[in-house]
């Protein structure tokens, strides 16, 4: 008996079997690009942040600056106004003082007046009278009595008068000081605000950076900590004087100076040129980086701090203070770089 099969053409229309990992991988291919897709996109609309710029920075800490330094002298003239304004307050304090006094007398004198005359009643002076020889008398006494206490009243109007007059002025200065020591509190809080975000940008500046500070430029390129501590502490004493032998730190000679500024930086270096010479590493001129010390003349009888751009900070000779010059104005033995 022949088996019945099923027709050829019914293998190529049939369902073929359901594979489910066929579809899963389907689904994840299809995540992936929906995933890349919206990378792509993300990275077009939304950029990367870019760091600012040490001149960027700069010109901040600038612009805060012009904020500052108006505020400042604010505060310097309102501080100036208040010391004078409180000297006068005093002065006034003083003058009142006796008048309130003389005030205090005179009403006293009122007083025992209101109490003979008034409190006593005027009864004995009526037996004065009764007894007296003189028909007048008591009239006399009466109008004398009224004199006296008008004379007093008299006295107590003009210190009264002198005294609210210096009141008046006390009670202006007064007011004045309490409108001047309210603004110089604002003034201040202004002053701490804009410094601490001076001070915020000063702290952005990349590690390698120096800001500008007392004649001395921006510095970039700095090697070291150590480097960037010298470097701030030498240019810290610019236009503090030269005296020979002096190691700060108020004065300094041309080895004293790079002696100070190194200490600032935990590094210890002798206060002689020639040690100094011998306790750093040679630098070539081509390599040489700001906070390395820069040596000149063939016996190197004087060294400066090396700023980059062929600049120093140094400590010249007498009667030239610390200051920022070129090394090409004397001839360059050499470069150390401490630690």
């Amino acid at each position: 008996m022949p088996v019945a099969t099923m027709p050829p053409h019914r293998h190529v229309l049939g369902r073929s079997p359901a594979r489910p990992g066929g579809a899963r991988r389907f689904v994840r291919r299809l995540l992936t690009l929906v995933a890349a897709v919206a990378m792509g996109v993300g990275t077009l609309t939304a950029p990367a942040y870019a760091e600012p710029s040490v001149d960027e920075i700069e010109a901040q800490i600038d612009k805060q600056w012009e904020q500052l330094e108006p505020t400042i002298e604010q505060y310097n003239k309102v501080r100036s106004q208040l010391k004078v304004n409180k000297q006068k307050s005093a002065e006034l304090e003083k003058k009142i003082e006796p008048l309130a006094l003389e005030t205090e007398l005179a009403m006293n004198r009122v007083g025992d007046l209101a109490a003979r005359y008034y409190i006593s009643g005027p009864s004995q002076d009526l037996g004065a009278l009764l007894v007296s020889t003189k028909p007048g008398t008591l009239a006399e006494q009466l109008t004398m009595l009224d004199r006296l206490a008008s004379e007093e009243r008299r006295q107590l109007q003009g210190v009264l008068a002198v005294r609210a007059k210096y009141d008046g002025q006390k009670l202006k200065l007064d007011t004045l000081i309490v409108a001047q020591e309210k603004q110089t509190k604002e003034l201040a809080a202004k002053k701490t605000q804009i410094n601490t975000e001076i001070k915020r940008l000063q702290s952005s500046m990349p590690k390698t950076v120096v800001p500008a500070a007392n004649g001395c430029p921006t510095i970039k390129g700095v090697v070291s900590s150590a480097a960037r501590t010298a470097i701030k502490t030498a240019c810290a004493q610019v236009g503090d004087p030269y005296v020979w032998g002096a190691t700060g730190p108020n004065s300094f000679d041309c080895s004293g100076l790079t002696q100070y500024a190194y200490r600032a930086a935990g590094i210890s270096l002798t206060h002689f040129t020639g040690a100094q010479w011998n306790e750093g590493r040679a630098i070539p001129r081509s390599e040489a980086r700001p906070g390395d010390l820069v040596f000149f003349f063939s016996d190197l009888h004087h060294v400066g701090l090396y700023l980059g751009n062929d600049l120093m900070v140094h400590a010249p000779r007498a009667g030239k203070p610390v200051n920022v010059s070129s090394i090409n104005t004397m001839p360059v033995a050499g470069f150390r770089r401490p630690g």
